[in-house]
């Protein structure tokens, strides 16, 4: 690990097996995961973290995030699925167009029964006020 990410923090996800206490994440990759994901909002709340790797803020939201994400024990309550937006924009763009959200960065975006009841973005990114709207 370099200064820079102990300094700041890793511009990944934490992923469960790097760190006890981290969270799993579910990696958006694919526009056909956008599919799957409405249908699972359906029977379980999910979440859309959408990070932008060169964005200090985004960062700093995600770490953020996780850590209250864990506090709170939202695991059992909602899905969460992480979107790199530099890597998969047309993935974003669906996103915005699918769920009527406009596009930020970082966003996180609640999805219930198929439908964005949620979305935020920015420092009013946080895991206790998402836990209090599912």
């Amino acid at each position: 690990m370099g200064i820079f990410n102990k300094l700041f923090g890793s511009d990944e996800p934490q992923n469960k097996g790097t760190n006890s206490s981290a969270m799993q994440w579910n990696l958006l990759t694919e526009l056909k995961h956008l599919e799957e994901i409405t249908e699972e909002s359906y029977t379980k709340p999910v979440v859309i973290f959408k990070h932008s790797t060169r964005c200090s803020i985004s960062r700093m939201a995600l770490k953020n995030f996780e850590r209250e994400f864990g506090e709170e024990n939202l695991s059992e309550k909602i899905t969460p699925h992480f979107l790199d937006l530099l890597n998969y924009r047309e993935i974003s763009n669906e996103i915005a167009q699918k769920f009527h959200v406009i596009h930020q960065s970082p966003q996180i975006i609640l999805l219930k029964e198929g439908k964005a009841i949620y979305d935020t973005s920015h420092s009013e990114i946080d895991a206790v006020v998402l836990s209090q709207k599912v």
